[in-house]
């Protein structure tokens, strides 16, 4: 194959993967928080812990912050210490809601037009812990308004994930200095 039919072919191939993901949409499978609220939500939170991805691979001190855009959308700010390189990791992305914002289905993208899920599947009345899954079983983080969880909570949060088919065996429990 030449040159120019290998560029025509590789540009077909990122323009069908892009068109795909501009249409496909981010479903949530699982029960989410109903009720919802988008205000309390906002703020910094804590990450306990993480089925670990390439991103965060070696991150300490990780923070999520969430705030609201001018367009309604939620910015997403997440920030850590990687312990490996020594440096500060940063990546901002912003967050929609699937459906309503009385549900805790969203998507967020750090990406341009590529979307994943974030469904709150579990959160405390006054919305200091909360249990998030990604739209598959590789992702799922535990946060806290603190540095730690009670034992409880943590409890409750695991026997759900597991429940949920979640290998919580997998989950690296972020150090939090």
């Amino acid at each position: 194959m030449d040159r120019k039919k290998s560029l025509l072919l590789l540009t077909a191939v990122a323009a069908g993967t892009t068109l795909y993901n501009l249409l496909k949409p981010v479903k949530s499978n699982v029960a989410v928080v109903q009720g919802f609220q988008k205000d309390k939500y906002l703020g910094e939170w804590y990450e306990i812990a993480r089925i670990d991805f390439y991103w965060e691979k070696n991150l300490k001190n990780v923070i999520a912050s969430y705030a609201l855009n001018e367009d309604g959308s939620i910015r997403v700010n997440n920030q850590g210490y990687d312990m490996v390189k020594e440096k500060y990791k940063q990546s901002i992305g912003k967050a929609k809601f699937v459906r309503s914002e009385e549900e805790g289905a969203l998507k967020v993208s750090f990406f341009g037009p590529f979307y994943s899920g974030y469904n709150v599947v579990m959160m405390d009345d006054a919305y200091r812990y909360a249990l998030v899954f990604g739209e598959n079983l590789d992702y799922m983080w535990i946060l806290s308004r603190d540095k730690t969880l009670p034992d409880d909570i943590k409890q409750k949060y695991l026997a759900y994930a597991k429940r949920s088919g979640y290998a919580i065996d997998k989950l690296v429990w972020t150090i939090q200095e």
